[in-house]
């Protein structure tokens, strides 16, 4: 791995020899039977907590399943929530579905469910198909180098975000920027504090053109629909968690995959030229990848997990990279196999929490990766790969650039 750096959070961390694999000791917390390792979290410059370490897949899929343990930044719900001009570094913010448990969740959940339903999705292909083939006209006139996570993996979700929330595709440096540094540190850094205090705001814009002028978007079919159930507090933690989330997981699968791709050239023919892997190789590069690889709960009461017994008030963290390698979901997790057959990972998490975007995610990847690759059948790395850098002390694992030529 180029970057030798280890992420601080042992249920993040990678093998400094291979971008993609858990590193060797976390590998080995999931396959021993000692006591669950205890892990310092931190979400946030005044907020950091001790949990213990999930890693095997039947643990997590049980504890991410299981609806006594509490999801929550903060995991303090009886704290007062911002108002809508307050931010809150994200800690209660009304709206943030991560913030809540519950019918409170189930209540702020159901109003987003059928914009995201298969149905809706599919209904994105053809604009999402424009907008790949846009940006690889973009990408082609910007070579014969250029980066690909700039050039081509954020700019494709971020426009489909815009699309769906009615926010001006020129803005999108508003969030980008924003975006990266709250996620940088996981949000410990100074520069994060300030990146909260202006995001906040600048989505409270937005709610409130939305407010007086609905429009077509999804976040205008909120207020139309929901105007009167729902505050602008919650409408800005309901936006901000949309446009993170909607982009920042996306882009890095699609940065991240062409790099493995790239790494192993006859699983990138397959998904080239061979319609009947697209969907199987989506789904193994997501298991593969498991760029959002790490999901923290707090049990509301005494839970026995596997072997282990978890108190009331302990907080757990699930490291969903961990799961995805564990040898009884798969056997050789680190064989990139485009033709796997169904495997029930879980990167877009499990159980009422489990990802809304899932299926416009999917989408996305079904359409730019095949695109991508068909476009320039010469496409290789521009620099050498022990030259590539990557965000490891963060919520979403990512490259900081991939310089591509064709």
């Amino acid at each position: 791995m180029s970057d030798q750096e280890a992420a601080l959070l042992l249920t993040d961390r990678r093998d400094l020899r291979c971008p993609f694999a858990p590193a060797a000791e976390l590998s080995a917390a999931r396959d021993t039977a000692d006591d669950l390792p205890t892990v310092q979290v931190v979400a946030g410059p005044d907020f950091t907590s001790e949990a213990l370490a999930i890693t095997r897949y039947a643990d997590a899929r049980q504890v991410l399943g299981d609806q006594r343990f509490r999801v929550g930044v903060a995991f303090d719900p009886d704290q007062p929530r911002p108002q809508a001009s307050q931010p809150s570094f994200l800690l209660n913010q009304p709206g943030f579905l991560l913030n809540h448990n519950g019918p409170e969740h189930a209540r702020l959940r159901r109003m987003l469910t059928g914009a995201f339903s298969v149905k809706r999705v599919q209904q994105l292909g053809p604009q999402i198909e424009q907008i790949v083939a846009g940006q690889l006209d973009e990408l082609a006139e910007a070579g014969p180098v250029a980066d690909l996570v700039a050039d081509f993996a954020l700019a494709v979700p971020s426009q489909v975000i815009c699309a769906l929330l009615g926010v001006p595709y020129a803005e999108r440096a508003e969030f980008q920027k924003r975006t990266e540094d709250i996620l940088e540190g996981r949000g410990s850094t100074p520069q994060a504090v300030d990146a909260v205090t202006d995001f906040h705001a600048y989505v409270a814009g937005i709610v409130a053109a939305r407010r007086a002028d609905p429009g077509e978007s999804l976040l205008g079919s909120l207020v139309r629909e929901h105007g009167h159930e729902l505050s602008d507090a919650e409408l800005i933690g309901m936006s901000i968690l949309l446009l993170v989330a909607g982009h920042e997981t996306t882009s890095n699968v699609i940065a991240l995959g062409t790099l493995a791709l790239l790494q192993e050239p006859e699983q990138l023919a397959l998904v080239r030229d061979d319609d009947g892997v697209t969907d199987t190789g989506v789904e193994e590069l997501l298991r593969l990848l498991s760029v959002a690889s790490t999901v923290p709960r707090e049990a509301v009461e005494d839970v026995t997990v596997g072997e282990h017994r978890v108190k009331a008030g302990q907080r757990v963290v699930v490291s969903l990279l961990a799961a995805n390698w564990d040898p009884h979901l798969i056997g050789d997790a680190s064989a990139l196999d485009v033709r796997r057959g169904p495997v029930p990972h879980m990167t877009f998490g499990y159980g009422v929490h489990q990802c809304l975007g899932q299926q416009l995610a999917r989408l996305e990847l079904r359409i730019a990766l095949p695109a991508l690759l068909r476009r320039f059948p010469g496409l290789r790395l521009a620099v050498p790969e022990t030259d590539l850098r990557f965000r490891v002390n963060s919520p979403v694992y990512a490259l900081r650039a991939l310089p591509i030529t064709w």
